[in-house]
């Protein structure tokens, strides 16, 4: 009976011992939560949630695929995340010397690549990392579920929301929605009307929410991040740029199509910034990007090489000073999917996508 997940480690396997072959390298070390997630068909080694490496680590060389952890967290592993087959290295805590041993043994004295590279080992090369930005067919499917999950946990937090409600009080709800929905809350940002025209990256406060606010999340699942942004008011209506900023979005969208450069989408962000008459405001805040296994893994600039293709997921983030607009794309046949659209959302129709309005509550 094949395991979940065996044809997609399998694949991925056999992607990483070319990656050897390309190199010269006897093993392939992947430490960091974003790899280990790709490499074990969305398997997760995060225990802190802000650390960039977790408990287990993935060797790969050209005959043997290992999952490298301790005695504390091998149980764990096995049972609940790591279902597809690999050989299981697992050494005491306390003796990571054992670890290491182990690894330059199994690379038969040549070098060793890795993603978080330590004394004698080389960094991945940035060819692997433009391979791991296009997603394969499991991949986008567990990404569907996730944008799903996490666009039901904005909304849900933001119709509870009220206007005495304090910015803990909005990030706390909205992070407890993650969590409930089996969501890691990587990022919450929360803003009452009083602070949203101040930081571009408001991180809550005991201010209360007042009159207007806005939600931003990035959640993770299975190693990959859906990023989104919502507002609601309380009798005050929308915000007057809305629409503007909605447009002006629509021109980066457009330009996400495959074969075309990452800086491509920034030049036509910068261009609508330009003709609605706020040509400074591109240099305040970046514009997203490429998203995927980081919740940024490129970022959109005037010298961004990476070329865009069917399978990437991408997460533009235009902003003006009190309001922003954010979700999560996949590109996919040369059309946009938006992964965290929520039907049930104020939304309006911007050449031919639904894109999020603020709730309005009285």
């Amino acid at each position: 009976m094949t395991a979940p997940g065996e044809h997609e480690t399998r694949a991925k396997l056999a992607r990483m011992r070319g990656w050897l072959a390309r190199s010269g390298a006897g093993a392939l070390r992947l430490r960091g939560v974003d790899w280990f997630a790709w490499a074990a068909a969305g398997a997760s080694n995060a225990v802190l949630l802000t650390a960039e490496a977790g408990v287990a680590e993935a060797l790969v060389t050209a005959d043997a695929a290992y999952v490298l952890t301790d005695a504390i967290e091998a149980e764990r592993l096995r049972s609940e995340q790591v279902l597809a087959p690999w050989t299981w290295q697992v050494t005491p805590w306390a003796r990571q010397e054992l670890r290491e041993h182990f690894v330059r043994h199994a690379a038969a004295g040549a070098g060793v690549l890795s993603d978080r590279p330590g004394p004698l080992e080389h960094a991945l090369p940035a060819w692997a990392r433009d391979e791991r930005l296009v997603l394969a067919a499991p991949e986008r499917a567990r990404y569907r579920q996730l944008g799903r999950l996490a666009a039901g946990a904005a909304s849900a937090t933001l119709r509870a929301a009220g206007p005495g409600w304090t910015e803990y009080e909005l990030a706390g709800a909205a992070a407890q929605a993650l969590c409930a929905r089996g969501l890691a809350p990587a990022l919450v940002l929360a803003a009452g009307a009083e602070r949203l025209g101040r930081y571009r990256h408001p991180l809550p406060t005991a201010q209360p929410l007042g009159r207007r606010a806005m939600l931003v999340l990035c959640a993770r699942r299975f190693g990959l991040y859906a990023n989104l942004t919502r507002f609601v008011s309380f009798g005050a209506g929308a915000d007057p740029r809305q629409q503007a900023l909605m447009a002006l979005e629509a021109v980066g969208l457009d330009a996400c199509e495959p074969g075309q450069p990452l800086s491509t989408v920034y030049r036509a962000l910068e261009g609508a910034y330009a003709y609605a008459g706020w040509p400074d405001a591109i240099l305040q805040h970046h514009q997203g990007g490429i998203t995927g296994y980081l919740a940024r893994e490129v970022l959109a600039s005037a010298h961004a090489e990476t070329c865009l293709r069917d399978g990437m997921a991408l997460a533009l983030n235009p902003s003006l000073d009190g309001i922003k607009i954010e979700d999560t794309f996949l590109l996919e046949g040369g059309e946009l999917e938006n992964l965290t659209f929520d039907p049930d959302w104020p939304w309006a129709l911007v050449q031919g996508r639904k894109r999020p309005l603020c709730l309005e509550k009285t």
